[in-house]
């Protein structure tokens, strides 16, 4: 039984983590919203970090052999980081209760079909590219 603890890909996660909440954190901050408003800097974050998630997987299936740090730190830790489904979660809470359900409702709705259509469109992108480069004679 192998018992060896991968360091390095803690490390992986932890480090891309760092640089995906970092980069979460600016697109926030540039993008303010007014208190009870409707959290558009968080939905951008989480439909575009689940696209780039669909693109990442999609790309890493495709090769013969990944680096063994592409998933922990791009997909866990950089991607992991940078969307933020806590955020969406306190968010749709917090429109609640301020008395706007169906704004609520709305931003869950369309956080969640959103999140996995933009998973799906990542990857359909990445087959499409594919497609086109084989037919075009690059491998």
């Amino acid at each position: 039984m192998n018992t060896r603890v991968p360091w390095d890909l803690y490390a992986a996660v932890a480090a891309g983590g760092a640089v995906g909440a970092l980069g979460r954190h600016l697109l926030v901050t540039a993008w303010p919203q007014p208190a009870g408003g409707f959290p558009w800097a968080t939905l951008v974050v989480n439909l575009t970090g689940c696209a780039a998630i669909g693109v990442l997987m999609a790309t890493l299936a495709g090769l013969t052999a990944p680096h063994r740090w592409a998933r922990p730190f791009l997909g866990t830790g950089v991607l992991g980081g940078f969307t933020t489904f806590s955020a969406y979660a306190v968010e749709a809470r917090a429109l609640l209760e301020a008395g706007r359900a169906g704004v609520a409702a709305t931003y869950v709705l369309v956080t969640l079909v959103g999140a996995l259509a933009a998973v799906w469109l990542g990857m359909l992108v990445v087959r499409g590219v594919r497609r086109w480069r084989g037919g075009r004679g690059a491998g």
